[in-house]
């Protein structure tokens, strides 16, 4: 439950959460009739970028990249080690995935979301499923995450159960990103 701390602000709660080595669970297969497809954006124009990250993220109050300049995003995602690989769903946009492959000992997964439209529908775990093949060809000692409260409620399990297992967690206060204006006015979320 979150609980602000003053008038306008949020108790963060983050997890981070870690995996040594390839999980040996079969990866999901997806049982649904639409045709799936994941590809690599390279270099993602920031319009889209943008697109994706605050369609994902809006129900779960992403907004650190909200307040980046177009210059200051682009010097992030267009980083060669940084890829962003979209979800298309019939040809449609339905959610991403993020991994920084910056270091070669470890692999962070920065944002994995889908488009409110596409949860529920066993999309999320097909997609971590390859995102984690695809960090571990790569051959780290780790992949890594964090997540918090403000995130879906059942993310930590979602991650526990791909075989990640928690590591740290930490609490910090921040301002209610909805009253500055940097998410959309009257922005619902699910205080969880």
């Amino acid at each position: 439950m979150t609980s602000g701390k003053g008038v306008g602000e949020l108790e963060v709660v983050v997890t981070y959460l870690e995996m040594s080595h390839r999980s040996d669970r079969p990866p999901a297969p997806y049982r649904g009739e639409e045709k799936l497809a994941l590809m690599r954006v390279e270099r993602p124009v920031t319009s889209f970028y943008r697109y994706l990250y605050n369609s994902v993220g809006d129900p779960w109050l992403w907004y650190e990249r909200r307040l980046m300049d177009d210059d200051t995003l682009c010097e992030i995602i267009h980083q060669p080690k940084i890829e962003v690989h979209v979800l298309f769903v019939v040809g449609n946009p339905a959610g991403f995935v993020e991994l920084d492959c910056r270091t070669t000992s470890d692999i962070e997964v920065v944002f994995l979301g889908l488009l409110p439209e596409f949860i529920g529908r066993s999309l999320g775990r097909y997609m971590l499923d390859w995102a984690l093949d695809k960090a571990w060809d790569r051959e780290p000692e780790r992949v890594w995450l964090h997540t918090c409260n403000l995130d879906h409620p059942h993310a930590i399990a979602f991650y526990q159960r791909a075989g990640f297992v928690t590591y740290r967690q930490e609490t910090t206060v921040i301002a209610d990103p909805r009253l500055p204006g940097v998410m959309p006015a009257g922005q619902e979320f699910r205080d969880s």
